[in-house]
């Protein structure tokens, strides 16, 4: 099982990280250690700026290669809620010396998961509402219509170049409003109002 997270996914995001908009998808890859289930998440001792990054994220039913984007849909049935977790600082580091950014994104327990849904359940999968909250107030809002690279672009522009099976996970990018989390955070997050993930910060 794969974890293939989309970076700077949303325009507003972008600008909010100082960075340009991409032309083409942007992808990195989380190890299977970093999926954590709902529950308790302990900030790792090594980052002192730890960042909260709320996600959709796509379930990969059947396995591809090479797939045209007109029947990208077909490969994908369940949508989620997922937390990119970015050690910011560790990144900025990284960032500054040209080098990858595993240890900022690809640490244990980086990536939370939370329930999935039938894509068909959710409507107009063009017009998805998500949010974040933190302790009850509301810290990201993202809508799945602002996407720069629509979920069936990134399930086959990531299929050129590695080969989708079941179960793989993409996380398809955060919007604006990314910020630090601490130590007795209460995180929840939300599909269409709906509560979807719930987190416990130690």
């Amino acid at each position: 099982m794969k974890i293939i997270c989309i970076g700077r996914n949303y325009a507003e995001h972008a600008k909010e990280m100082k960075s340009d908009v991409p032309t083409e998808p942007v992808y990195f890859m989380k190890p299977d250690t970093s999926l954590l289930r709902e529950g308790d998440f302990y900030i790792p001792d090594f980052t002192k700026d730890l960042h909260h990054e709320i996600e959709l994220v796509l379930k990969i039913s059947k396995a591809g290669k090479s797939i045209e984007e007109q029947f990208a849909h077909k490969y994908y049935d369940e949508i989620g809620l997922g937390i990119d977790f970015t050690a910011r600082d560790i990144q900025a580091k990284c960032k500054e010396k040209g080098l990858p950014w595993e240890k900022a994104k690809a640490f244990d327990n980086s990536a939370p998961i939370g329930n999935f849904v039938k894509k068909e359940e959710l409507g107009d999968l063009k017009n998805i509402n998500f949010e974040l909250k933190i302790n009850g107030e509301s810290r990201q809002i993202g809508n799945s219509k602002d996407l720069i690279f629509s979920f069936d672009k990134v399930v086959s522009y990531i299929s050129r170049f590695v080969t989708l099976k079941t179960g793989d996970l993409i996380y398809t990018g955060t919007p604006e409003g990314v910020g630090p989390v601490k130590i007795g955070d209460k995180m929840e997050g939300f599909i269409n109002g709906k509560s979807f993930l719930t987190l416990n910060v130690k």
